[in-house]
């Protein structure tokens, strides 16, 4: 079965969750220290890393969170077209000169020097070119684009070859539902653990995790208490960039809610649950995957399961599974029917769902 057009699962035009994932050519260690040669890439995990709070900064997409492992990139990115949309002609034309700058001049610092007001009206007075910005700003696959050509750019250089770096295109999961999607940012969050890189997840380098967990570490009592304005202020350092997580409707403003730090396209969270307790059941997902035994989830976390249709052993392999048991998009049964009808097929592969969906009236 020929494989679908991006274009026909990733609507730039529709909010959508996506997981991404991007490896190396033959998987090898192009990011990280290579076995057989003994020469460590390490460096250029930081140099994803940057390039994501980068990219963040310039496109109406969420990074909800990733995990940069050695030979391969975990992403999770929420297409924000209603950001985009409440973006002035001229805020689409500074955020794409600043992605693909028509001069490189620098300021004193080395940081690119703002586009001028010529270079704005070149897109601003051409709506052909305009509108096609505006909708590329919206796309994930621009983001992954603008991604992975610009550190194999950077690793060729640094190696003095030539040819690829990455695989032809990047693997792309549709997140359908709040189950699936609690499940996929688990699987990503803990993948430094399930590869026995990382004990826990405060020694998990280059995930949304950890970078979430060092802002806590470092904040205040008081903003400890009030962790759902804190996931929103300008006050986190190293997850300022990504989606808070928790999205509360009583709190949250209905629409875009833009972000007035321009580091990411909006604050809105993800999760209905909390940073603590988003944190605490990854924390204890690790260890009953790491350790390889079930023991019981604490009191607090049981209705997180619970209202997703799953018990503990049940959660602790479908984080184990995720990769291997979602393909195409991920999902309760009902969900991915919902997809394969949008998609125009007869049915979506998913062996084994645990995620049944909710019980019928």
């Amino acid at each position: 079965m020929a494989r679908q057009a991006r274009r026909e699962v990733i609507d730039p035009e529709q909010v959508q969750i996506v997981h991404c994932i991007e490896r190396c050519v033959r998987r090898a260690f192009l990011c990280g220290e290579d076995p057989y040669t003994g020469r460590s890439f390490q460096h250029r995990r930081g140099w994803i890393r940057e390039r994501l709070e980068f990219l963040a900064s310039c496109f109406a997409i969420d990074c909800l969170t990733f995990s940069i492992m050695s030979n391969h990139l975990h992403l999770v990115l929420r297409s924000r077209p209603d950001v985009v949309a409440a973006w002035s002609d001229e805020e689409v034309a500074r955020r794409w000169l600043r992605l693909f700058p028509i001069r490189h001049s620098r300021n004193d610092d080395g940081t690119l020097a703002e586009p001028s007001g010529a270079e704005i009206a070149t897109i601003v007075n051409n709506e052909q070119v305009l509108a096609q910005r505006r909708r590329r700003l919206s796309d994930i696959s621009w983001w992954m684009r603008c991604t992975a050509e610009n550190i194999a750019r950077r690793s060729n250089a640094e190696d003095d070859v030539s040819g690829h770096f990455w695989e032809g295109r990047f693997k792309a999961q549709v997140i359908l539902d709040e189950a699936s999607l609690m499940a996929c940012a688990a699987y990503v969050d803990l993948n430094p653990i399930r590869a026995t890189i990382a004990q826990t997840l405060e020694s998990s380098e280059y995930t949304g995790a950890k970078e979430r967990i060092d802002d806590i570490t470092c904040a205040s009592e008081q903003n400890r208490q009030h962790v759902h304005d804190w996931e929103r202020s300008r006050i986190p350092h190293n997850s300022g960039w990504m989606s808070p997580v928790e999205i509360n409707e009583r709190d949250d403003p209905i629409g875009a809610d833009i972000d007035s730090s321009h580091r990411r396209s909006s604050c809105k969270g993800f999760l209905s649950i909390s940073l603590s307790k988003y944190l605490a059941l990854l924390d204890w997902t690790g260890r009953q995957l790491r350790d390889d035994k079930r023991g019981s989830i604490p009191a607090e976390l049981a209705p997180i399961l619970t209202r997703i249709g799953l018990d503990a052993p049940a959660w602790c392999d479908l984080v184990k599974r995720f990769g291997r048991l979602f393909k195409r998009a991920a999902g309760t049964s009902q969900s991915l029917c919902q997809e394969a009808a949008r998609r125009r097929q007869a049915w979506m592969q998913a062996p084994q769902n645990p995620l049944v969906g909710p019980a019928p009236p």
